[in-house]
């Protein structure tokens, strides 16, 4: 039974490290998981990695391989002689197999393949011929494939050959004989069907497919909208290269989960521990340019203001407070959209709709915070900074209106930014959050110091 309930790095270490016999240690380590394996494997030295590939099986090898980070995954390949590390790829899902092989040398690369037959070598390299970006280059032909004018019994005889090989059996795909997707039978329909029953009447054609050179961004959602343990992915000609499994599935949300938070940081990509100082920078620096222009334009602005200042210092100790609140609502209204967005069905009416909810949201909670403000600054600025009470509250009511404003702005802005990145098919996440934060501070600024001017100089004729 296999164990996945907590860390079990230190019970695997110490079955290892002891001096129990190879078939007693074989037997203890298949009550774990690949993965808790998998996990073990950095902890070792390279004698008691090699001590596991001499004790534990083939089929046992390539499990763990496949839980195996494909840079470490070629490094554990030096320790293995070429013909055993041939063997314990070409078991492997076909998608990780070629993951692991982008990692290593072309001379021992073309070792190892002259070593896996024909089939596997041809798995590979219709994987391989896809982009990182395309759907085909995730997909594993590790998969039941039979044909559609068979009998129950039939097509139950063709399971049995190829579940050897294929561990993907849950779904069985149905092809014609030009090799088409025709559709898919859910393996306990044809476990219970009666055997002289006709197959077609099992075949479910209206199943969920994509195609090998769809980009994965584009059909990601379809992905996860049917919910299937594999999903059919066929060429141009509409014949079936291989699945999409429930377990890629999951590697490449969480990839765009990765990339959309990266992205929203405002970096160009992810980073890791291990990243050099000088990949990080590249990763950063883009962004960071972008951002030091937009804050110099922020500055110029400020400096338009110069005699707002000047007339009414005081203002100038409230305009952090502004500047935060319209950063905070259009950051918020940015990771709602950029959630909504990840529908593909959604409609112009729908996102208009989207836009304007976002703007009452920030309208109503503008409302709010300024009605406070203009009641809270007023009382300090009257009992704290020795003004009147007429002054006081002047500015406090500018401060609420420019509050309400900004806020109401800034969700327009937080909403309709990632929209029209969107609408230029460019990946709304790279609206990022501090981009987003800088061109808010943008309309704070004017929205703040322009009210100042025109309500507390020019209507009110304050100032000192």
């Amino acid at each position: 039974m296999e164990k996945r309930t907590q860390d079990y790095t230190g019970e695997i270490l110490k079955i290892i490290r002891s001096n129990t016999s190879p078939a007693v240690m074989c037997s203890r380590l298949e009550d774990y998981h690949a993965n808790d394996l998998a996990e073990v494997m950095p902890e070792l030295t390279v004698q008691e990695r090699c001590k596991l590939y001499r004790i534990l099986d083939m089929d046992m090898l390539s499990d763990i391989f496949e839980y195996t980070d494909s840079d470490n995954a070629a490094e554990y390949l030096k320790e293995i002689d070429v013909k055993k590390g041939a063997a314990i790829l070409s078991r492997m899902e076909t998608d990780a197999l070629v993951e692991v092989l982008h990692k290593i040398d072309k001379a021992k690369k073309r070792l190892l393949l002259d070593l896996m037959d024909d089939e596997v070598r041809h798995d590979i390299e219709v994987i391989a011929s896809f982009d990182d970006d395309e759907i085909g280059s995730k997909m594993t032909t590790n998969c039941i494939i039979i044909r559609e004018n068979l009998t129950v019994k039939q097509a139950m005889s063709s399971l049995v050959e190829q579940a050897a090989k294929n561990d993907n059996i849950s779904t069985l795909f149905v092809v014609t004989e030009q090799q088409k997707f025709y559709g898919a039978i859910d393996l306990k329909d044809l476990i219970i069907a009666r055997q002289d029953r006709a197959l077609e009447d099992l075949v479910v054609t209206s199943y969920p497919y994509v195609y090998a050179e769809e980009d994965i961004d584009d059909c990601i959602e379809k992905l996860k909208d049917y919910s299937e343990d594999s999903v059919p992915v066929l060429d141009n000609d509409n014949r079936l290269l291989g699945v999409i499994t429930s377990a890629n599935i999951i590697d490449l949300v969480d990839d765009e989960m990765g990339e959309d938070y990266a992205m929203f940081a405002g970096l160009t990509a992810e980073e890791d521990l291990k990243e050099p100082l000088k990949e990080s920078m590249k990763k950063r620096m883009p962004w960071l340019i972008v951002l030091l222009g937009l804050g110099m334009v922020v500055s110029s602005v400020v400096g338009v203001f110069e005699h707002v200042v000047t007339q009414l210092p005081i203002i100038m100790a409230f305009q952090s407070l502004i500047l935060d609140m319209a950063g905070n609502v259009g950051t918020q209204s940015l990771a709602v959209t950029i959630r909504v967005l990840m529908d593909e069905s959604l409609t112009g009416k729908q996102k208009v709709e989207l836009v304007f909810k976002e703007m009452k949201i920030g309208l109503c909670n503008g409302g709010l915070l300024g009605i406070l403000s203009f009641a809270v600054i007023g009382l300090y600025i009257y009992l704290f900074k020795g003004k009147t009470l007429l002054f006081s509250y002047a500015v406090s009511g500018c401060i609420g209106v420019a509050l309400l404003l900004a806020m109401l702005i800034s969700s327009a802005v937080g909403t309709c930014i990632p929209l029209f990145f969107k609408k230029i098919n460019i990946d709304p996440a790279v609206a990022s959050g501090p981009l987003i934060t800088t061109v808010n501070d943008l309309v704070a600024v004017v929205t703040y110091y322009g009210l100042g001017w025109i309500l507390l100089i020019q209507v009110l004729h304050l100032a000192g």
